[in-house]
């Protein structure tokens, strides 16, 4: 298992501040897809990692398993998750329902600062876009999640930010698992044409945009390759 962010070991104070420290750095290395679904997050090797005891790193694993991004097993340890496919449409469709809610408050809300800040964001995203190679796909698909965190930052509610931040994280594990390869249709066009949207105060055009633009991720997964086939099925006998 190779973690790569043993230079991320945590200097808080207390136990709470560490495990939440490691809970983080795990997180990201989810979200950047250098931890694949699947992968075994071995206590006392995190533990080493980080110079922490296995008390502490139990505690951050209990919180990525809360936000749903850890799966516990007794008697086996904690595991990245491993989304089924059913579990990856609910993901996109709780999206849905909570999007459309960030889009009313961030319209009301959004500032000239704000603006400028998530333009220099989408110009980052455009260079990504550019390049060749799995880091960079890695690095622009992150980029993407983070247009949307910054677009729930901005709308001033901490709750659907939070909510917001979990099924980024989330989804992020679920386009690990059935992405398709190549680059995905779905991305900085769609992210431009919304921040324009917003910034004209039209909050019924940014949401449907959004709404279609959540529709075309899903739609770049290859979640039937995930289902469970019956015997018929896959050895494709009518």
């Amino acid at each position: 298992m190779e973690l790569n962010f043993a230079h991320m070991r945590s200097t808080a104070s207390n136990p709470e501040d560490r495990a939440a420290a490691i809970r983080d750095a795990i997180r990201d290395a989810i979200v950047d897809r250098r931890l694949a679904p699947g992968t075994k997050l071995s206590e006392a090797e995190v533990g080493t990692l980080f110079k922490v005891s296995r008390t502490v790193v139990r505690q951050a694993l209990q919180m990525l398993t809360f936000e749903g991004l850890v799966n516990s097993e007794r008697n086996r340890g904690a595991f990245v998750a491993n989304p089924t496919p059913d579990e990856a449409r609910q993901i996109f469709s709780s999206r849905r329902l909570i999007e459309p809610g960030i889009i009313a408050e961030v319209t009301k809300r959004i500032t000239p600062a704000d603006i400028k800040k998530l333009r220099e964001h989408l110009k980052t995203e455009a260079t990504l876009h550019q390049k060749l190679g799995a880091d960079a796909r890695r690095s622009e698909i992150k980029a993407s999640g983070d247009f949307h965190l910054l677009i729930a930052r901005f709308g001033g509610n901490a709750i659907l930010e939070k909510f917001m931040a979990e099924l980024v994280a989330r989804s992020s594990l679920v386009i690990a698992l059935y992405g398709r390869t190549g680059t995905s249709s779905c991305g900085h066009d769609d992210h431009d044409n919304i921040l324009n949207l917003i910034e004209a105060g039209d909050e019924n055009g940014a949401t449907e945009l959004m709404l279609k633009h959540i529709d075309c991720i899903e739609a770049d997964l290859d979640l039937k390759a995930g289902d469970e086939l019956t015997l018929k099925e896959a050895l494709r006998l009518g």
